[in-house]
């Protein structure tokens, strides 16, 4: 066999392997992609759930983004905040 077949036969089997894993990496994200639409489909189940009880959906993603933060950035965002409200009146 010659050097030259050799190295094209290296090529095809570095491509394959090459190309399952590409396969592999493309397969598990379609999965997820799957997966957070389900989930986003269930957040958004329970926001009209609770808006069908008579809570606001806006103030509760609002809570629920001040309480990923913690207490120091919440804290300093709320007095920021304030600071601007007072400066046009809005206090």
């Amino acid at each position: 066999m010659s050097e030259l077949s050799e190295m094209g036969e290296q090529d095809v089997a570095t491509n394959n392997v090459a190309a399952d894993e590409l396969r592999q990496f493309v397969e598990r994200i379609e999965r997820l992609e799957e997966e957070k639409k389900g989930i986003a489909d269930d957040i958004r189940d329970v926001y009209q759930e609770l808006k069908g009880r008579g809570y606001e959906p806006r103030a509760v993603r609002r809570l629920i983004s001040l309480r990923k933060k913690d207490p120091s950035e919440r804290q300093e965002e709320e007095a920021l905040l304030e600071t601007y409200k007072t400066a046009l009146g809005m206090v």
